[in-house]
């Protein structure tokens, strides 16, 4: 099995822009491993899908459950993983380092810190506070001794909150303070993929939900991206066929 160095350096050569690839979400080691003999490149969690196999509504996984998680699928593959940390488990600056810390010893390639705030009534981080949580992080994936490719997300589209000026703004702030990945899932068009990849200089990562699905590969390589990702669909796929099989 290749080390954790040499998997976060195979993670680090695929984020080509204008050469996408895909990367699944796995939620077990299970899945992982049928993934990978797919012909997965590399792999991410799925905090909604993890939180699936627990009972569980997405966000009610804590840190230590989530690590472990994460050391047990980064363990059973050969090629790198990604962590959906969602917003690192904290709202300051010091819980998202101490995320990329701990995740940058079980195994990972890589890993996300988001910016929503856990509070329904007013979802998304404050801007300064956002971007000042991931300078902090990228620090700590910079000093982290296997490597760590570090993807910081804005989550405003998801939540109604801002509009797409505003999301290519956040993502250039995470760009300047050290995210190696940027990634904006909600992008409502192939227009606005384009928006977000011409206005920052690192990879960008884009969810495909129904919407952008219809278009082919190719579309996304002429917009720029780099990473196709497919969030908790398969792990909700899969669940949803365990419902209709049982009900037989």
């Amino acid at each position: 099995m290749p080390t954790t160095p040499e998997k976060v350096a195979a993670f680090r050569r695929l984020h080509q822009p204008g050469a996408p690839f895909i990367i699944a979400n796995a939620w077990d080691p299970g899945s992982a491993r049928i993934l990978q003999g797919l012909g997965a490149k590399a792999l991410a969690t799925t905090s909604s899908g993890f939180a699936l196999t627990l009972g569980r509504k997405d966000y009610g996984v804590a840190r230590e459950e989530a690590l472990a998680h994460c050391r047990l699928v980064a363990g059973g593959v050969d090629i790198p993983l990604s962590a959906d940390l969602e917003n690192g488990f904290g709202l300051s600056p010091a819980d998202a380092a101490a995320t990329i810390r701990a995740a940058s010893e079980t195994g990972l390639a890589g890993g996300s810190i988001e910016d929503t705030s856990r509070d329904a009534n007013d979802p998304i981080i404050d801007k300064s506070l956002a971007i000042e949580r991931i300078a902090p992080a990228a620090e700590a994936a910079r000093a982290a001794s296997s490597g760590f490719v570090l993807t910081a997300r804005a989550e405003g589209l998801l939540w109604g909150r801002g509009d797409l000026k505003e999301i290519i703004a956040r993502l250039r702030a995470f760009d300047e303070a050290g995210a190696d990945v940027l990634f904006a899932p909600g992008l409502p068009d192939l227009a606005a993929v384009k928006a977000v990849c011409s206005s920052v200089d690192k990879p960008v990562n884009v969810l495909v939900p129904a919407g952008l699905a219809r278009h082919k590969i190719e579309e996304f390589a002429a917009a720029g991206v780099a990473r196709l990702s497919l969030g908790g669909a398969l792990a909700f796929g899969a669940y949803a066929s365990l419902f209709e099989t049982a009900q037989v």
